[in-house]
């Protein structure tokens, strides 16, 4: 089983290579770490992942780790809400975080 990776330890790095930000249905947002070994959940606790419920925050929690590139992520549900058939691609949306613009 793979350790858990938490963000308190992250914080230690001071610094990691790559977040994603992974976005579900526009009101909750999960972070993963790459650190070019695959994506890895970021945890808040040892039984709670680091989620938030905005982009904002997420973006503020993210810049404490002073990351190298920052990634969004979505994939859209909805061809399947419109009863459309299941595509063998994904539909996922992968674009450029910028952590530069966060006012607090």
């Amino acid at each position: 089983m793979t350790q858990k990776i938490l963000y308190d330890d992250l914080l230690k790095l001071g610094s990691v290579p790559r977040m994603v930000v992974e976005s579900y249905d526009l009101c909750l947002y999960q972070c993963f770490v790459d650190f070019g070994e695959g994506e890895r959940l970021v945890w808040k606790t040892a039984k709670k992942t680091l989620t938030t419920h905005n982009l904002t925050a997420m973006r503020e929690k993210l810049s404490k780790l002073k990351p190298r590139e920052v990634f969004l992520r979505q994939s859209s549900a909805f061809d399947e809400m419109i009863g459309q058939p299941s595509k063998s691609g994904s539909n996922e949306l992968l674009i450029p975080l910028s952590l530069d613009s966060i006012f607090f």
